[in-house]
């Protein structure tokens, strides 16, 4: 069996600008363009980058709860760009989501138990109603309620209690991965560190695999394994945690975490402040998408798209700084 148990390549998520009484596509908005990257079982992927440059997008069309433009997404080998509506269904199983809010991602109308119960009873999880009953509050106490919530309401229950029960709806049916789409960000400091702990502790006793959206960088040293940086829709930067956040390579990167707060109130570190607005995903810049507001920006960075390339050292970079980055041209490219 291969380590690898997610495996995305040129993922593209491209919705279009229609105007005109006939609606006639006039553009393309691109949210996600050419993403590629690997997620090892048992890993947390990071995944992180400034409101709108196609985080959440990426999450949702590998689960293809959004349709990808182009792109391919494999599932232990299998590609799920091309299942049919069936094998999808049986796929979904393996493969969930946590939701951002979890108030408007629950039914406001059913109880906690009843909503685990559906879910049970769709899937065939479980045969008899004692055996369901026994599963659902097993479920509530894995993530730290008691079976009595099992009666309320999702209004009934605080913000940090209803993402426990999106996370027990997301585990009910066994899964292998799941995409956890800015889980803590609505919720208070105190309470995001507990459903932190909660995910690991899940992870390490379920052997789950994470891919973790968020764009707070402080809360993604805390579970990530491997970050992976987005701006524009593109990835910027993927390596361990470790080499991230002690010697960031893309400029994008070390401007983010310029920007993030450290305890020790003596340290000296320079602020790296961006000029300018983030582009509209519509309307890119040519060349580099960030050599706008790149403060190391030079003349050929206009021009010259970069790859996402190896630097040699395992440290994934796009930036023209790099060689490997650099386009290589047809001739190159044959001799290579």
């Amino acid at each position: 069996m291969s380590d690898i148990l997610l495996e995305v390549n040129g993922l593209k998520k491209y919705f279009p600008i229609k105007k005109g009484v006939f609606s006639k596509t006039v553009g393309n908005v691109k949210a996600v363009d050419d993403v590629s990257f690997t997620i090892k079982r048992g890993e947390t992927l990071g995944l992180v980058g400034e409101s709108g440059c196609g985080k959440t997008t990426t999450g949702r069309c590998i689960l293809r709860l959004i349709e990808p433009t182009a792109g391919s997404v494999k599932f232990e080998g299998e590609e799920v760009t091309t299942m049919n509506q069936q094998r999808l269904r049986e796929m979904r199983r393996q493969l969930q989501i946590i939701f951002q809010d979890p108030y408007s991602s629950l039914n406001p109308r059913i109880t906690v138990g009843g909503m685990l119960t559906e879910i049970l009873k769709v899937h065939k999880l479980r045969n008899t109603d004692a055996e369901i009953k026994d599963r659902v509050e097993e479920l509530l106490q894995t993530v730290g309620l008691s079976p009595l919530h099992a009666r309320r309401y999702p209004h009934e229950f605080s913000g940090g209690q209803r993402q426990r029960i999106g996370i027990a709806r997301a585990l009910s049916v066994e899964p292998k991965f799941i995409v956890c789409d800015e889980p803590v960000s609505a919720l208070d400091v105190s309470i995001q560190s507990q459903v932190l702990n909660l995910l690991m502790d899940l992870q390490q006793k379920l052997g789950l695999t994470y891919l973790f959206i968020a764009h707070d960088l402080s809360v993604v040293k805390h579970i990530s394994d491997r970050v992976a940086v987005m701006y524009l829709g593109e990835i910027v930067e993927i390596t361990d945690y470790k080499s991230l956040y002690a010697a960031p390579k893309a400029p994008y990167t070390e401007a983010l975490l310029s920007a993030v707060p450290i305890a020790n109130p003596r340290a000296n570190r320079e602020r790296i402040v961006l000029t300018g607005d983030v582009p509209s995903p519509a309307n890119v810049p040519s060349g580099c998408y960030f050599h706008p507001r790149c403060p190391k920006a030079f003349a050929e960075c206009s021009v010259v798209h970069p790859l996402l390339a190896d630097d040699n050292e395992g440290h994934m970079v796009r930036c023209i700084l790099y060689p490997n980055s650099y386009p290589k041209t047809t001739a190159q490219a044959k001799a290579a």
